[in-house]
């Protein structure tokens, strides 16, 4: 079977979150299992010289956008016996970032686009093309509107992944067919509600759309969830799964993970408490046994950085240490200073981001909090509970499909949630985790399941293939 993976971004040469992390996984994940799979990306400016200088040069077509022919060149790269290839176009990819530009829309069009355009340089035609947000939600779109009755385009099928659906691709209608270059037969199914909407072209487009965890599939149905798109997803419902992301088990290990002050491993966790007292000292905090809670996250709305606003006093009321790493919205940065400012001797915020320092909190932290007020999937929480660091979440999205609520009685599950979004109840499950810490026994129970969760890439990656099957 044949694969071509279309993303705007995937790790380990350009990533700004769990999209790129996803990109950089699955597909190694899938070439493991005898997939023919390969990757195309944007050549951005931001891609190492390194990457670059190992490219080789397939050649170069020009893609019709509108009233545009724009030039399109194709280089191509091995990486863990996965094939990457990548689309050249300065005016459009040689830029200070990635996304966030004026011209956003017309960016990831002519990326779109262009994938189709360069399948006979790559003599590469799939049999499913699965694309992932709104960046190339357009690509089934044109597929439809342009190649479908061309020779050996005929009978591809498409897979739409959806990482979060806040983000959509929102344009001025005109961009449907002055920019974007939509036909007019074709133009309903890129408009919603008088603008462009790119992801959802993807989603009535593409023969079947995945969410990145069941939870999120069901959630996004609600109009709570679906940032104004419950009624579209409702009609394509039987179109509609979710699979749970994985992590990379060999990247995020506590026992090779040379960031760490002494490695270890579930069979040897009492090798980690030298990380609790590590972070601890690189941190200013006092060495003590308290309950040390981390944070790694983006400081935006999405993330419950508002219930930790809410409660800070009584939390800081409590025996325990916090620390923050993240970097986001500045009057979430501000309040995370403000609360490490005011509690020094039991508070620390890192407004950065640090993978090496990320490793340390995760192996160094007795519990991780992840109170998000939705969350698609998320990966925080399950290198947390690989790395030993018990899990405090909301039950949303994939926190839910990952995280199982402690049972003193039966010895099970592996964290602490709360299900409604408010303060209190979270900081209940707080307390109810700090009870948990004291007895000693339990926790090395919990710490032992949580460590013991299969989150390897390997049966998401079955999954993946089941559908891909099916079409």
């Amino acid at each position: 079977m044949k694969v071509l993976y279309v993303v705007s971004e995937a790790a380990p040469f350009v990533r700004t979150g769990g999209l790129g992390d996803v990109a950089g996984a699955l597909p190694t994940a899938l070439a493991k299992e005898k997939i023919d799979i390969r990757v195309v990306l944007p050549l951005y400016d931001a891609i190492a010289t390194s990457y670059r200088n190992s490219m080789v040069y397939v050649g170069a077509t020009t893609v019709p956008l509108g009233w545009r022919n724009q030039y399109a060149g194709l280089f191509k790269l091995e990486y863990n016996k996965v094939i990457y290839y990548f689309i050249d176009n300065e005016f459009y990819f040689k830029k200070k970032g990635i996304y966030g530009f004026f011209d956003d829309g017309e960016r990831f069009a002519f990326f779109s686009k262009a994938v189709l355009e360069l399948l006979p340089l790559m003599d590469f035609y799939p049999d499913v093309l699965h694309v992932n947000d709104w960046e190339t939600g357009l690509t089934p779109l044109y597929l439809d509107a342009y190649y479908r009755n061309a020779k050996k385009y005929e009978n591809i099928k498409t897979v739409l992944s959806i990482h979060n659906i806040e983000f959509q691709g929102n344009m001025d209608k005109y961009c449907i067919s002055q920019v974007f270059g939509i036909p007019d037969r074709f133009y309903q199914i890129a408009e919603y509600k008088g603008d462009a909407n790119m992801l959802k072209a993807g989603i009535e487009s593409s023969n079947k759309v995945v969410t990145v965890s069941p939870t999120y599939a069901n959630e996004i149905l609600d109009p709570y969830f679906a940032y104004g798109l419950a009624d579209i997803l409702i009609a394509r419902r039987y179109k509609l799964t979710g699979i749970v992301n994985g992590i990379d088990t060999e990247v995020f290990n506590p026992s090779k993970d040379a960031a760490l002050f002494e490695k270890f491993s579930a069979k040897t966790i009492a090798k980690r408490n030298k990380n609790k007292s590590g972070l601890q000292n690189m941190l200013g905090l006092p060495e003590s046994d308290k309950p040390l809670i981390g944070m790694i996250t983006r400081l935006t709305s999405q993330k419950g950085i508002d219930l930790l606003f809410g409660v800070s006093r009584e939390l800081m009321d409590m025996d325990i240490q916090m620390v923050v790493l993240g970097t986001g919205d500045w009057k979430y940065e501000n309040g995370i200073k403000d609360i490490a400012n005011y509690y020094n001797n039991k508070f620390r915020a890192v407004i950065s981001f640090s993978a090496g320092l990320a490793s340390q909190i995760y192996a160094g932290s007795d519990m991780f909090l992840m109170p998000s007020r939705f969350e698609p999937c998320g990966l925080a929480q399950m290198i947390a509970m690989h790395y030993g660091s018990i899990p405090i979440v909301r039950e949303t999205g994939g926190l839910k499909d990952t995280v199982t609520p402690f049972n003193p009685v039966e010895k099970t599950g592996d964290g602490f949630t709360f299900k409604t979004y408010n303060a209190y109840d979270m900081l209940d499950a707080i307390k109810r985790a700090i009870d948990v810490y004291w007895k000693k026994d339990e926790w090395k129970i919990v710490q032992q399941n949580a460590m013991s969760k299969e989150f390897s890439w390997k049966k998401s990656a079955k999954e993946y293939i089941d559908i891909y099957k099916s079409l």
